[in-house]
């Protein structure tokens, strides 16, 4: 029993640890890089999650959303453009392009890589069109 309790205060301190990093790194509304992706404030790709449609929520939480860090938008953020704005069930604001929820993936570890391209079949890193 202590060892299932201990590993769940690690992974609870991780996960802590993770959503305060990802919020301080989402700020600013994305931009494109020169592939034409969406990109976050530190040059990372974003991705759509399959799940979550158009329809303007987030249906990523928990143990998915350490993997998979929503792109939250700064206090007072303003949609612009095809960017807007999604409340997330904790109340933070998640930025979306054309309706759709915007995340980074946690593996990917430097500018220009996209690792989460196709996980599942369900994540895929956002092209301007």
């Amino acid at each position: 029993m202590r060892v299932s309790i201990r590993t769940a205060s690690v992974l609870l301190c991780v996960l802590c640890l993770h959503a305060s990093i990802a919020a301080a790194q989402t700020q600013a509304p994305p931009t494109a890089d020169a592939q034409q992706r969406l990109v976050g404030s530190r040059g990372m790709a974003l991705y759509t999650y399959d799940p979550d449609g158009d329809s303007g929520h987030s249906q990523c939480d928990g143990v998915c959303a350490a993997l998979w860090p929503p792109y939250l938008a700064a206090a007072g953020a303003k949609a612009q453009g095809g960017f807007g704005l999604v409340t997330r069930s904790d109340h933070s604001m998640q930025w979306s392009y054309r309706g759709r929820p915007l995340y980074r993936y946690a593996a990917d570890s430097a500018p220009g890589t996209a690792l989460g391209d196709g996980v599942n079949g369900n994540w895929h890193v956002v092209r301007i069109h």
